[in-house]
């Protein structure tokens, strides 16, 4: 278990909202450089759709990746279920204004989809499989376990807790561009209670039995999801087995901007920043 360990939910396109996340945090500083140290910070996915800062976003937090590694901390983000459907051209949640995000990204090869709509090529040509971003995305995993905590988009429950690495490296390798096209999705995609798509972990009926159940074969004693909204700010469930991190802090939702502070031997804590 590091020293700090710090839970951001969803960003949803919100780059102020993002940036005020991480300060919370103590991540960055004024200037967006990683001023963590050995803090390891773990954000739950969900970075792109109903926002219009969704390149900018990717950018701040491939860039922490190496700032924090040399820093001897961590920037981990993990994919969730709109990186997947972005990388299968389902573009039902993009603003307006990020619609053409990506078209100027460096290395886009346009010619990989050569019918897709000429508003969304660009798009498609970074973010579908083997595209530029989507290559970038594919160093990420769905679920990640650091110390006692399991980590993921939706939650790791049911069957899942046996396909940790099959859910991971079937993402990985679809957005590489080694396993199909947007029409041949990964383990992830196929389920609605997969890590990315349940709500079992988010809502207020948890079955806290399951849950207990899924700590103890993944050998750890907590799970943190985004996912699912928490109007009233981050919430814990099953005795604290469950927090639930995604508050809603993107502009669409307007919520509080607020992390978990998982610290070593201390009970969790809420940090909350200002918009």
């Amino acid at each position: 278990m590091p020293k700090r360990l710090v839970a951001i939910g969803d960003l949803h396109g919100d780059l102020a909202a993002t940036r005020s996340a991480l300060r919370a945090a103590g991540a960055i500083d004024e200037r967006d450089r990683w001023i963590g140290g050995e803090l390891v910070v773990v954000q739950t996915g969900d970075q792109l759709d109903r926002g219009d800062d969704e390149q900018a976003i990717l950018d701040l937090i491939f860039a922490l990746e190496t700032q924090a590694s040399a820093a001897g901390g961590a920037m981990i983000m993990l994919l969730g279920n709109h990186e997947l459907m972005n990388a299968a051209g389902d573009f039902r949640y993009v603003t307006p204004g990020a619609v053409r995000d990506f078209d100027d990204a460096p290395g886009l090869d346009r010619s990989k989809y050569p019918g897709a709509p000429e508003a969304v090529q660009g798009r498609i040509a970074a973010l579908g499989p083997g595209g530029v971003y989507a290559k970038q995305l594919a160093r990420h995993d769905v679920i990640t376990i650091v110390g006692d905590t399991v980590f993921s988009h939706a939650g790791v429950l049911g069957d899942w807790v046996t396909q940790v690495d099959a859910v991971n490296l079937s993402s990985r390798c679809w957005l590489d561009g080694q396993a199909g096209g947007p029409d041949e999705p990964p383990l992830a995609m196929t389920s609605q209670e997969s890590p990315v798509w349940t709500r079992a972990a988010g809502l207020d009926d948890v079955d806290c039995a399951s849950v207990s159940s899924s700590l103890a074969a993944l050998g750890v004693t907590r799970m943190v999801v985004g996912h699912t909204v928490q109007k009233p700010g981050i919430t814990s469930a099953c005795n604290g087995s469950v927090w639930r991190i995604d508050v809603g802090l993107g502009k669409l939702y307007g919520g509080p901007i607020e992390v978990l502070e998982l610290a070593d031997g201390a009970p969790p804590k809420v940090l909350r920043g200002t918009r």
